[in-house]
């Protein structure tokens, strides 16, 4: 009987985001602080011939009876085929989704991560082909990653806390990053360089952005390139801030998933 491998692809939140440049083949150059959390999806990992089932299990806030549609393709675009074929490998996986797609979380990326962990795959400039994420999310834990998402440079494990909401939409990155070369910086001291094209990109961001302010008192932080936005907090007040949000979008109406979560240490040295 074939071993199941297990692995878990912990969701990734981009603390800090700032565009230093762009290469001649369109590239972006990126400087950002990111650190992985225990939002996870699950893999389930057997040798054979390669073939992807994915199961719905994320969760949720909303009334009524309509539910956001999982929107993950299971054909050959999927990242952990592509990974499977990067590496030279085949299995089948069993894909569990916690994270919620196109969210700015780095779901995909970290699925992907999970498979070259699981193949000892550490090529990481080979590896950012598949995403600039994909490099950060096989290491896992804290680092600053530069480049176009190839350099990764950890940094100590801290234990952070912090609350997250997905919205029951999601943004396009490689959108976002157009609309920044369109519209130039935006405001340099927020530290997200990629908000404002986010926004530009996806306005209903903005209801997200103001509901969260107004429970919290303050302005949350976008994940990456969006949807999801976030905040930073002390471990005791971490669990009543996200059900406060969870009661806040719920009267709103507003299918979202709000997590609260901490940092998860590195998956290599």
């Amino acid at each position: 009987m074939a071993t199941i491998h297990h692995e878990l692809a912990p969701a990734k939140l981009t603390r800090t985001l700032r565009i230093t440049g762009r290469r001649a083949d369109g590239y972006h150059l990126l400087s950002s602080e990111m650190v992985a959390v225990d939002l996870a999806d699950e893999l389930e990992i057997e040798e054979g011939p390669s073939a992807l089932e994915v199961e719905d299990r994320i969760a949720w806030v909303y009334s009524g009876t309509g539910r956001p549609g999982l929107d993950v393709p299971v054909d050959a675009s999927n990242l952990v085929l592509r990974a499977l074929s990067l590496c030279g490998r085949q299995a089948r996986i069993h894909l569990i989704k916690h994270i919620p797609a196109r969210a700015g979380l780095g779901g995909g990326s970290s699925d992907a991560a999970a498979v070259l962990r699981w193949a000892g795959f550490q090529r990481e400039v080979e590896a950012a082909t598949l995403g600039a994420d994909v490099p950060f999310c096989v290491r896992g834990g804290r680092a600053v990653v530069t480049g176009i998402g190839d350099v990764v440079e950890p940094l100590g494990d801290e234990d952070l806390h912090f609350v997250v909401v997905a919205p029951g939409f999601g943004v396009a990155t490689p959108d976002v990053y157009r609309a920044f070369d369109e519209l130039g910086a935006g405001d340099a001291s927020s530290g997200k360089d990629l908000e404002h094209a986010a926004l530009a990109v996806e306005p209903r961001l903005l209801r997200v952005r103001e509901e969260m302010s107004v429970v919290a008192g303050r302005r949350p932080t976008l994940a990456g390139s969006g949807a999801s936005y976030f905040f930073e907090c002390d471990e005791r007040d971490r669990d009543a801030l996200a059900e406060s949000l969870r009661i806040s979008f719920l009267q709103a109406r507003e299918p979202v998933v709000v997590t609260a979560c901490r940092s998860v240490a590195r998956e290599v040295s």
